[in-house]
């Protein structure tokens, strides 16, 4: 059929949609297993949401303490997942994750130093050893700068400022992908035998949140309406300490590091009061007060963890509850000390961002001040469901790497595990799409009557947007109003506690807030237009919105990053079930399946027990026999 609509047009092998450490380091995978592959940026090359990453890269390099290994790191990740994560994801992150890192050391990475000239590795929470490495706290940013130059170097085809709105299929498999140059307007369409997901999460459904703009869940709702499962939908994490004051910066993360290097966390009578909220759980290793908790700092004979370094979830509940309790700072957080512990030298060197981001944005010297902080929406555990080996979705030819794809982290995720599940599981992703795109002689037919329609909804709010003479109204709806409702009804009803009342209520409101989406009207023409983008990425913060509340309010228990105040305790009937969320007729439809139970030499290590092998990596992963397996 010949072409309608007037566009830009490519065709690779592989085309890779989001250029964070996941898509850059799948398209640095298929280019290497021979792939004509491009590089989706939704912004400019180099600035993804991975640069906000901070403290860490966790891997098992035994660098620090020797008595660690892929088998402490998968306790521990399982455990702070509360055992809902996928265990083959899991096992085979712990196992890879300390090649990976050397890897990008190979390529260029600069990382800090132990004495003896090995990689550092400091302290993070829920991790039993100190494991993450790092680069003072701008590890995501030397991540991006070493996978950046690898990606030139290889020549791999980078289409910067380019948000992708829909995929196309030819019966079932993948044609290519369809959207539009950010600049211009102009539409272009990417034509593919396989197509690698990494757009990260939907953080910007929230108004208290860490992640930057580009975070609007446009790979989770392309690859529903695609047919592709979604899966722990429910589990969204509020890291604990988010910067509260001044107003302007409230939810910029402050990284993790900081509790890492000896930060604690104190109330406003100036009471340490984690040591209130340690759950049964952890209490075996532990510090039981303070004073031990000091020497464990100054030390660390012993591998006992203070409270104010327990997994995410528990740290930003406790916060809550101080503030909710009347005991929080005067901007609504609690306080994070740093200063009385730790020389102002030591401080600007192992946290130099966060001395300088306090000073510049805060006016207070961290060396000699205590920081505001609080929760902010941070991080989603679910996402694309996904075969661990390939990381193939339930779509032939669709795969799914980083944020956008869950069952790795189960119920909450570890400080840490989020850089190097980019660099496993993105190369795993390169590598599956580039196999599965050897099997196919060329991208599938597009559909010209698909492609018509997709653009047809695109230009529609510029449309409407023509024959304004004034400001929005409720016939013609304004884009930045809709935006701040959802926000406004995200952080209110689907925040960190959560009721059956209130989730019913948001539901309603994002079905109201879809049905004002087809009113949007936005003046001007296509180009440099950002009205008329946040207009076409509030249709994927709507849809993963609704999946999110859909699916926590069908988990009527709380377990991890899903806390339900109507049912505040975990329920054993959901410790092995999965929410699963598809798209049938343009709805979404919600079932729960079971969780498979790890093999028994994987449960002896949940028990306690060491491995008692080393694991064999394996340079390859299977050739993937069509979809999710």
């Amino acid at each position: 059929m010949t072409p309608t609509i007037e566009r830009d047009e490519r065709e690779y092998d592989v085309v890779v949609i989001g250029a964070g450490g996941a898509g850059i380091r799948a398209a640095i995978e298929a280019k290497m297993q021979g792939a004509r592959t491009a590089l989706v940026c939704k912004s400019l090359f180099g600035k993804a949401h991975t640069v906000m990453a901070e403290g860490g890269i966790a891997a098992a390099l035994r660098n620090v303490w020797k008595e660690d290994g892929w088998d402490v790191h998968f306790r521990d990740t399982m455990r702070g997942g509360k055992l809902l994560n996928s265990w083959r994801m899991a096992q085979l992150h712990a196992q890879e994750a300390p090649e990976r890192v050397l890897e990008l050391e190979e390529w260029g990475a600069m990382f800090d130093r132990t004495p003896d000239g090995l990689i550092l590795q400091r302290d993070f929470g829920g991790h039993r050893y100190a494991r993450p490495a790092h680069v003072g706290d701008r590890t995501g940013l030397e991540m991006i700068r070493t996978l950046q130059h690898k990606a030139v170097e290889l020549g791999i085809d980078v289409l910067m400022e380019c948000t992708i709105t829909k995929l196309l299929l030819d019966d079932g498999h993948p044609s290519g992908a369809f959207g539009y140059w950010r600049q211009s307007g102009r539409f272009i369409l990417i034509r593919a035998k396989a197509i690698v997901l990494a757009t990260g999460g939907a953080g910007k459904a929230w108004r208290i949140t860490s992640n930057s703009w580009e975070y609007t869940g446009d790979g989770m709702a392309m690859a529903l309406e695609s047919g592709a499962d979604l899966v722990d939908m429910e589990f969204v994490q509020f890291h604990p300490t988010g910067m509260v004051w001044p107003a302007s910066v409230r939810g910029v993360l402050v990284t993790e590091g900081v509790r890492g290097d000896g930060g604690t966390l104190k109330n406003s009578r100036g009471e340490r009061f984690m040591f209130r909220y340690i759950p049964e759980f952890f209490k075996a290793e532990t510090a039981d007060n303070e004073a031990e908790a000091d020497g464990w700092y100054e030390n660390k004979k012993d591998n006992r963890r203070t409270p104010d370094l327990l997994p995410r979830d528990e740290v930003a509940r406790a916060i809550n509850a101080e503030v909710k309790a009347g005991r929080g700072s005067p901007h609504g957080g609690v306080f994070l000390d740093i200063a009385s512990r730790r020389t102002p030298g030591f401080i600007q060197s192992r946290l130099p961002s966060m001395y300088h981001q306090f000073k510049e944005l805060a006016d207070i010297d961290i060396t000699t001040e205590a920081m505001e902080v609080g929760p902010t929406c941070h991080y989603f555990m679910g996402g694309v469901r996904v075969d661990p080996e390939t990381e193939a979705s339930t779509v032939a030819g669709i795969f799914a790497a980083g944020e956008v794809a869950g069952g790795m982290h189960g119920a909450n995720r570890l400080g840490g595990n989020s850089l190097s599940d980019l660099l496993v599981f993105g190369r795993r992703a390169g590598l599956g799409a580039a196999l599965y795109a050897a099997g196919q002689r060329a991208p599938g037919a597009v559909d010209e009557h698909e492609v018509e329609e997709a653009a047809r909804r695109m230009v529609a709010p510029l449309e409407r947007g023509a024959s304004l003479t004034g400001a929005p109204t409720p016939e013609a709806e304004d884009p930045y109003r809709i935006h701040s409702d959802l926000q406004t009804t995200m952080q209110d009803l689907v925040g960190i506690i959560r009721t059956g009342s209130e989730l019913e209520e948001a539901v309603r409101r994002i079905g109201a807030l879809r049905e004002r989406l087809d009113r949007v009207a936005v003046k001007g023409g296509r180009r440099y237009n950002p009205g008329w983008n946040l207009a076409l990425d509030l249709r994927s913060l709507l849809t993963v919105a609704e999946a999110v509340t859909r699916a926590a309010a069908m988990r009527t228990e709380s377990r991890g990053g899903h806390t339900r105040d109507d049912f505040p305790n975990p329920d054993a009937q959901w410790a092995t079930r999965n929410v699963i969320v598809r798209m049938r007729d343009r709805q979404l439809a919600l079932a729960t399946e079971p969780l498979a139970a790890p093999p028994p030499e994987l449960q002896r290590i949940l028990s306690g027990e060491p491995a008692k092998t080393e694991p064999a990596i394996e340079s390859t992963v299977p050739t993937p026999a069509g979809g999710f397996r």
